[in-house]
């Protein structure tokens, strides 16, 4: 018996069939059989027979996800894909039901040898299957690309094979991962961004280099993986969690962390699929075409990343029809429609789009949940859950000296003064920035900084509070786009490299962020100053992607906040500046890990998800926020807020407890690989101990600062009446204040320099929401 019912699928194009299927599956067996894909392993017994390969028909798999790729392409893509299939299950019969750690590892460390970006002389001799085919598949791969595109292709396959011991690692250790380390790590070890490469060579179209690792691209790239990957989640169910002992499986990770059964686990997972599609359709509508005319691109250019997007659109109608019909997959009853027009359609192959159930599921008309809140909710006081915290906080003795100083460069900046012209400006009065109190978290965060080191940290936090207040307050109201994106370009003129000559600041703003640059980036090196603005850039440039969410009235993606949640937070500038201080004592590779990368997320989402819980009530009442992981929760579950704060903080405490996994399994053994001598092992451990500095001290923080205290938030909007526009003509300003704009949330360097020794470190923070 199946363990639940499949539920309706979003599937709103059209699934097609190549013409030509049968060649391809002919190709594809005579391939297989050169490449001993079907032939016994060492154990005696082969991984697939004949029949089995037959049944699964990858090349219907093709022909269905490559509608319009000519014969020879096709004929390629499908070995890819009978290569990718025997990949898993090859290493789940050697590796996995085995748990051989050591095997495993040098096993996947090979294969990277057979796909070399640029070719010079042989690879490696193969040494089994697996290999031979992959060294074959590369060489008629490479023809057909670009440098550019090997590098992204390898580079897929590279987190397709090596995050296996991802996988292999949870089974050994019998852990199911949470919901945001899960849909993170499936993305890397399902293979669908490998496959969005291949959708390249299908259409016969390259993604342009200059907008291939742009946000809009990315987010196609990640919808559609994701959309692949949760689709294989609800068919596999039965085979890998029943059958095969997996335990990566999303299904079974909504199991375990809501403690509900599998129909409303695979319910949900259909929700999270459903709303990824809809994801994807949103930026390719919304946010390509602008990006194209931002970037320049010519006709050509123009009509590849269009073919792109069809190709994927096509994947997931493809790949949906393949898992109604593979073997391999738990699909009965999957292709009857009961609730249908089937009487009025064609019937056969490729004929899904008219037999779209109506349903709500079907028709995804979950898209209107996310279109129809009403801002300005009254939400009254609110009691939080108790945040777990198991990290010791540490306060800087410099604090007294900090705050007073902050206060005093503050109004230097005219961050206390009402700016001429821009309505709503005066936001802040002294005894609202010392209720504040972002000395408080720039002490808990470097307990150990010198006074010169605490200012600085104390001004990047003030600074980037203030510009998220301010941003939203001038943009927001008017869904000025255009003035937001003339805004956000000019900061980058107040972070000039040479450290000379910035234009004259228009606002407090660039008058804040020019002061830090230069006392900041004075004793950096040149590439330190350029990573210090890339990262300011990322941080300042998601104020844009608040805006547009706010601009459709739309609350975000769940996975898509999560994901932006930490460039609005700063975390890709708390985590890239604090490498720079470390230099070249530990190599960049080390930070590529997975292990670092889990443990810089963790952190991240532990600051940014405090921030959404403390200023849930600010957010939403207050100011008509949409970005805030407990309204996105509350929304997804369709739960009251109580319930979804809950939630969240269930998420937090497993990303907490997920950062003390990795530093307790994961981080011995990569100092081990990586055989670190003492001086780079030290370094290691004091940066994962700032890390946990970090939370604590963003915790601390929300709970002494008086910005989101209850009766603070109730007596703002008087506050900003008696304080707000002055003079004659400013009544219709005080009485529109009243009704309150603007939000808080900042992104936020906290930043650490030490100009005797010629560096900074930086941590920045999103405090402000």
């Amino acid at each position: 018996m199946q363990p639940f019912t499949l539920p309706d699928f979003y599937m709103p194009y059209p699934a097609r069939i190549n013409p030509h299927l049968e060649g391809a599956r002919a190709h594809s067996k005579a391939w297989a059989y050169e490449m001993g894909v079907l032939e016994k392993n060492p154990q005696g017994t082969p991984i697939w027979d004949e029949r089995t390969f037959d049944a699964h028909d990858y090349a219907l798999l093709c022909a269905y996800t490559h509608p319009d790729a000519p014969a020879s392409e096709l004929d390629l893509i499908t070995d890819w894909y009978v290569w990718v299939f025997f990949f898993d299950d090859h290493f789940l019969e050697l590796y996995k039901r085995t748990k051989d750690m050591s095997g495993a590892k040098a096993y996947l460390d090979r294969l990277p040898l057979f796909m070399p970006v640029v070719p010079s002389g042989a690879p490696p001799t193969p040494t089994n299957t697996v290999e031979r085919a992959l060294a074959d598949l590369w060489a008629r791969t490479v023809p057909l690309t670009s440098v550019a595109w090997r590098e992204r292709f390898l580079e897929a396959t590279k987190n397709l094979l090596l995050e296996c011991m991802w996988e292999l690692a949870n089974i050994q250790e019998n852990r199911v991962a949470n919901p945001v380390e899960y849909i993170e790590m499936r993305r890397k070890v399902g293979g669908a961004p490998w496959s969005a490469g291949l959708v390249e060579i299908a259409v016969g179209a390259e993604v342009p280099a200059a907008v291939a690792a742009t946000r809009p691209l990315e987010v196609l790239r990640d919808t559609f993986s994701d959309g692949v990957h949760l689709r294989n989640d609800l068919f596999s169910y039965q085979r890998e969690v029943e059958e095969e002992g997996e335990n990566a499986n999303c299904v079974l990770v909504l199991e375990r962390f809501l403690g509900v059964p599998p129909q409303k686990a695979a319910d949900l997972t259909n929700e999270i699929l459903t709303s990824r599609l809809q994801q994807f359709e949103n930026t390719a509508l919304v946010e390509v075409p602008a990006l194209c005319a931002e970037y320049g691109l010519t006709p050509e250019q123009c009509l590849d990343v269009a073919k792109y997007v069809k190709g994927l659109q096509d994947w997931q109608s493809g790949g949906h029809e393949w898992h109604m019909r593979s073997s391999r997959y738990m699909n009965e009853g999957a292709d009857k429609s009961g609730d249908t027009l089937d009487f009025l359609g064609p019937r056969g192959l490729g004929t899904s789009a008219f037999r779209i159930k109506l349903s709500p599921g079907a028709l995804g008309l979950q898209r209107i949940k996310t279109l129809t809140h009403a801002p300005f909710q009254p939400v009254g006081r609110m009691k939080r859950p108790q945040i777990y915290m198991p990290f010791a906080l540490r306060l800087s003795p410099h604090l007294p000296a900090a705050r007073r100083n902050c206060v005093a460069w503050a109004r230097k900046m005219g961050m206390l003064e009402v700016v001429p012209g821009v309505f709503g400006s005066g936001i802040w009065n002294e005894r609202r920035l010392i209720g504040f109190d972002f000395p408080a978290c720039a002490a808990g965060i470097h307990p150990d900084a010198s006074p010169h080191e605490l200012d600085l940290s104390s001004g990047w936090l003030t600074w980037g509070t203030y510009g998220d207040d301010y941003f939203p307050l001038v943009f927001g109201a008017t869904r000025d786009m255009a003035g937001a994106k003339r805004f956000n370009a000019r900061l980058s003129m107040f972070m000039p490299l040479d450290l000379a000559g910035a234009p004259v600041p228009e606002n407090p703003v660039e008058s804040g962020l020019l002061d830090l640059w230069i006392r900041t980036a004075s004793p950096m090196s040149m590439s330190a100053r350029q990573t210090l603005r890339r990262s300011i850039e990322t941080m300042t440039g998601s104020w844009l992607w608040e805006l547009l969410n706010q601009t459709q009235n739309r609350i975000p993606d769940p996975v898509d906040y999560v994901e932006m949640r930490r460039k609005t937070f700063g975390a890709d500038l708390t985590m890239g500046l604090s490498k720079l201080t470390l230099g070249d004592v530990i190599p960049a590779e080390v930070f590529r890990t997975r292990t670092m990368r889990g443990l810089d997320n963790t952190t991240a989402d532990v600051g940014g998800w405090i921030n959404d819980l403390f200023s849930y009530r600010k957010e939403i009442e207050f100011e008509g926020e949409l970005s805030n992981l407990v309204l996105v929760v509350q929304r997804f579950l369709e739960c009251d807020a109580d319930r979804a704060m809950h939630v969240v903080n269930d998420l937090l405490t497993a990303r907490v407890q997920e950062f003390e996994h990795i530093v307790a399994t994961e981080l011995p053994a990569l100092l081990s690989e990586f055989g670190l001598e003492k001086e780079a092992r030290d370094a290691l451990l004091g940066y994962v101990e700032k890390q946990r500095l970090y939370m604590a001290g963003v915790l601390n923080w929300h709970v002494v600062t008086s910005r989101y205290v209850d009766a603070e938030l109730e007596r703002h909007p008087i506050e900003r009446v008696l304080e707000g526009a002055r003079g004659f003509g400013t009544t219709a300003a005080r009485i529109a204040t009243m009704f309150g704009t603007g939000k808080a949330g900042a992104q936020v360097p906290a930043v650490k320099a030490d100009l005797s020794m010629g560096t900074a470190r930086v941590a920045p923070l999103k405090l402000g929401r």
